[in-house]
Formats: C-alpha cells, sequence, structure tokens
C-alpha cells in the first residue's frame, strides 16, 4: 500500500492526487476551525454603542474572556474582587443567599449588559452573587482600567449613569410592590416585567425559556406553591400559555389592567 506524505508542500508534489487531498484536508481544517472560534466582540455592549471603532478596539485590548457554563459562579456576595463584566453571549442571573441558602433573585442580565460596576466605582464588596443562567461568554475589565474608561470616554460615563438610575428606579418600584400589594398582585407584577423585555408576539410575547416558578418565587418573596397557583389562574382566564418549555403572555395590556386596579398606575 502506498503512503502520502501529508508533510511534503503541496507546491512542489508532482502528484495531482496528493495536492486534492491535501487542499482538502486544509480546507476542512480552515472550516473547523472557523466554526469553533468564539465571536470575541464587544460591540453588543449597550454602554459601548456610542464608541467609534478604535476606541471599541481600545477597550477590547484592556478586556480579558471566559467562557462560563449553566450554573456556574461568576462572582460572590460580599468578596472582595472589583472586576467589571460585560455579557457578550448568553443569559446571567443576580441573586443573594440566605443563611438558611434561600435564594432572593433580583434579574438577569443578557446580552449587552454589564455587571459589577458597583464595587469597581465605590470599593465596597459585590452587592449579590452572579452565576451562568445559560451559557456564557464574558469580557472582565478590572476596576483601575473601568475607571480611567469612565474619565477618558464621557459618552460612556453617561450611559453607565443613566444604566445606575435605571437599575434605581425598577428597585424603588420593587420595593412599593412589596410593600403594597398582596402576592397574586407581585407575581403579575413580575410576569409583565419579565414579559415586556421578550419578544413581542402581537400583543403579547414570549419568554423562552420560561421561567420557573422557583425563580418568579424568588423574585417577589413568597413561596413556589403561590406562584404555581396564581399562573394556574391566569392561565385558565387564556392570558398565559405554557408551551413547550416557554411561556406565551398573550395580552400585555389585559395584564397591566389588571396590575393598574390595584396600584392606579
Amino acid at each position: 500500500m502506498t503512503r502520502i506524505n501529508t508533510s511534503t508542500r503541496i507546491g512542489n508534489d508532482p502528484n495531482p492526487a496528493c495536492r486534492a487531498i491535501g487542499w482538502r484536508l486544509g480546507r476542512r481544517r480552515m472550516t473547523r476551525s472557523k466554526i469553533a472560534e468564539p465571536q470575541y466582540s464587544l460591540a453588543g455592549i449597550a454602554i459601548f454603542s456610542a464608541l467609534p471603532p478604535n476606541a471599541l478596539k481600545t477597550v477590547h485590548r484592556r478586556c480579558s474572556w471566559r467562557r462560563y457554563e449553566q450554573g456556574e459562579p461568576i462572582v460572590d456576595y460580599l468578596d472582595a474582587s472589583d472586576d467589571v463584566f460585560f455579557v457578550t453571549t448568553g443569559e446571567v442571573c443576580v441573586t443573594i443567599y440566605s443563611l438558611a441558602g434561600k435564594a432572593v433573585s433580583f434579574r438577569n442580565l443578557g446580552t449587552g449588559d454589564i455587571f459589577g460596576e458597583y464595587a469597581a466605582i465605590d470599593g465596597e464588596p459585590r452587592s449579590a452573587s452572579v452565576e451562568a443562567r445559560t451559557s456564557c461568554l464574558l469580557a472582565s475589565m478590572p476596576a483601575k482600567e473601568f475607571r480611567k474608561l469612565l474619565k477618558s470616554e464621557p459618552v460612556v460615563a453617561q450611559a453607565v449613569i443613566m444604566a445606575l438610575v435605571r437599575n434605581v428606579r425598577t428597585l424603588t418600584k420593587r420595593v412599593y410592590e412589596f410593600s403594597t400589594l398582596a402576592v397574586n398582585n407581585r407575581i403579575q407584577a413580575e410576569l409583565l416585567r419579565l414579559a415586556s423585555l421578550a419578544p413581542r408576539e402581537g400583543k403579547g410575547s414570549r419568554l423562552d425559556p420560561a421561567p420557573t416558578h422557583a425563580d418568579i418565587a424568588s423574585r417577589v418573596s413568597t413561596h413556589r406553591e403561590a406562584v404555581t397557583r396564581e399562573l394556574n389562574r391566569l392561565s385558565r382566564i387564556g392570558l398565559i400559555k405554557r408551551e413547550s418549555g416557554t411561556l406565551v403572555v398573550h395580552d400585555l395590556d389585559g395584564l397591566a389592567a389588571m396590575l393598574h386596579e390595584m396600584t392606579g398606575e
């Protein structure tokens, strides 16, 4: 049997068959490399949307990159790390665990969002734990570099300020809900908040994947059984429906009107 020496330079090989085989092998290797290569890009990060391309490249050079798998911890509540993270693909969950192990979830962050900026700005310990909700690719930047960036790029500083104000408004509204609404109304409010962030489908939207009952319970300070009862009730009256691991909210306006009766907003 004749051996083909694939280490021979194709250009010097007199055998056309060798050239063809070598070309095919090389093409397959290049194709695999292109498929396997992750997309390391900050172009989708919201606070960088106004940066010119050259400035974005400078930011990119200051970042480190790492992939996290579902359930993997990224930062821990009260730890002393201070890197800022940029979610380039996937989704993470912001949570605090009580001493008894109860999870109190604040929000999910997806592609384009950032976290860790609080510790980078004020030098205090982490205000919450963050873990990967799905497989995700994150870029991270040391706090010192992030503070330099805020000083050198006013458009980024302005975007961070706007994001912080939105967070304060959201948390203020949630404190109000906890203080004034019954459990079923808090569940409705959280469902409306999640549905408003999901892709629209006519009058409604689709949550994919559907939040678990435990996830919603941890967000509104109740137990899973209460969430199950309320979601079943909303399903019976036609406002929501579960479909193959997703949750469809058929009528966002109808859900908002239900809340308006209780809050007047």
